[in-house]
């Protein structure tokens, strides 16, 4: 369980920001001068250097949004040319691409950055090219929300999978319809019928959370309250839901720490995107108050299992239920993760995309008045960073593309590198895992300066 430390405050992590921004630095550089697109995006790294894995295309937007985080973090135009530059020429394939539920992790980190940059000011003002981003956006938005799959009385965002699969990765890209609603953007079908963006945002949440994540309710024998399912299976001939499943977590009846975490910060991030919305805009798709109740449920619900079931340090292992665990004794939750140990890895990319899940609850609960509440999320997610952003998991070699050691991609498929004498991985970054601590470094430095309040759209909140 994570001792949350309750001193914490974002100026105690100012000086590791630091570092990591100044590290943070060579590696993008390396990595723009080495790497050969032709290989494919660049997924994780083999003995430090990054290279691709394919599977299917949903890495690259992390890898040029790196490097306008890299901008907003320390001013350098340098990186905001980077990211620009390979915005325009390399991620319009991205938007048009209906084959994946990845639409926000890669137009959102890349556009939607772009746009939001622009929004705050920090890019001059062009009209052609703030309708570039807006159009891309809303194309995007448009597409995501296309590959859906109806169900009764709701429906979701369909995986790579197929029409039957439903991804807790998909959370995430949540953030491509919200802001393609935001713009104004309307999805067509057959007929002329009009489609709400909106609307299938709000379904696909509904059925993440009905689904996905367990509520301690005796769904099954191993209904532990905030588990989450990576995979959701239905059959579509009657539209039934069948059973979990996963293609990344050890089991379907144990949790996928990264999926958890896509849970924990998408529920987080679209209770915050839905503060900014009326309650009349909300009243036709089930009402303000029951759309936020189910939302907060599952948030809540995955962040609690988040803090009870990782490490002392916050940094959890893979799968909450992988096989060798228990080799690290029966006190491993009270402890420190240990990432070089010999049976198990952990995942600190899981670690860079819940903490930002657990800041982001932290501070709704407090905007809703329930700031005592809201201090356990808070300092949770503060903690994980002080560990995440320490010695023992930034790549302080600056021949190592990685910025944050010890994450990993796919155990059941064996993907990661293992150093040859060690017996899992370790040492080994994801371009996931280092965009996701970059953009939790700068959340926490914004609040530290007391800058604009960080989101996905220009919310103007301080």
């Amino acid at each position: 369980m994570i001792v949350i430390k309750y001193e914490l405050q974002p100026a105690h992590l100012q000086t590791k920001i630091d570092r990591l921004w100044s590290l943070s630095a060579i590696k993008l550089r390396s990595l723009e001068r080495s790497y050969d697109p032709a290989q494919g995006s660049p997924v994780f790294t083999v003995s430090g250097r990054y290279t691709a894995q394919k599977w299917t295309e949903w890495t690259q937007g992390f890898q040029f949004g790196s490097t306008l985080l890299q901008f907003d973090g320390t001013g350098d135009e340098e990186f905001l040319d980077f990211g620009r530059i390979n915005t325009a020429q390399r991620m319009s394939p991205h938007l048009t691409d209906s084959g994946v539920h990845d639409h926000g992790f890669n137009n959102v980190s890349t556009y939607g950055h772009l746009l939001r940059l622009m929004n705050e000011g920090k890019l001059k003002q062009d009209p052609w090219e703030k309708n570039f981003y807006e159009l891309a956006l809303k194309c995007s938005g448009a597409v995501q929300a296309s590959r859906w799959t109806d169900l009764v009385d709701q429906g979701y965002i369909y995986s790579f999978n197929g029409p039957h699969s439903l991804f807790a990765d998909t959370m995430r890209s949540l953030r491509s319809l919200a802001l393609a609603h935001q713009l104004g953007q309307k999805l067509f079908a057959e007929g002329g019928r009009e489609i709400s963006l909106l609307k299938r945002l709000i379904q696909h949440a509904r059925t993440t959370a009905r689904y996905n994540v367990y509520y301690g309710k005796g769904r099954d024998i191993f209904d532990t309250r905030g588990r989450v399912a990576h995979e959701s299976i239905f059959n579509l001939n009657d539209k039934s839901y069948r059973c979990p499943s996963t293609q990344q977590g050890f089991s379907p009846f144990t949790t996928w720490t990264r999926g958890l975490a896509w849970v924990m910060c998408g529920f987080a991030e679209q209770l915050e995107f839905l503060e900014t919305l009326n309650s009349q805009t909300l009243e036709c798709l089930g009402g303000q108050e029951p759309i936020e109740s189910f939302m907060l449920q599952a948030a809540l619900a995955s962040s609690d299992y988040y803090i009870q079931s990782s490490p002392s340090n916050g940094i959890p292992y893979w799968d909450t239920g992988a096989p060798l665990l228990s080799k690290l004794g029966n006190d491993i939750l009270d402890q420190p993760a240990q990432p070089r140990n010999k049976f198990e890895p952990v995942d600190s990319s899981a670690a860079a995309i819940a903490a930002q899940g657990l800041l982001r609850l932290g501070q709704h609960l407090e905007r809703k008045g329930k700031v005592k509440e809201s201090r356990r999320y808070w300092h949770a997610g503060l903690t994980v960073l002080e560990t995440l952003f320490g010695d023992d998991y930034m790549s302080l070699d600056p021949k190592h593309q990685g910025l944050i050691l010890h994450s990993l991609y796919h155990r059941p498929r064996g993907w990661d590198h293992v150093t040859l004498g060690k017996e899992v991985p370790s040492n080994e970054s994801t371009l996931w895992g280092d965009y996701h601590a970059r953009e939790a470094a700068l959340y926490i430095q914004r609040m530290a300066r007391g800058e604009p309040y960080l989101t996905f759209w220009n919310s103007g909140r301080s």
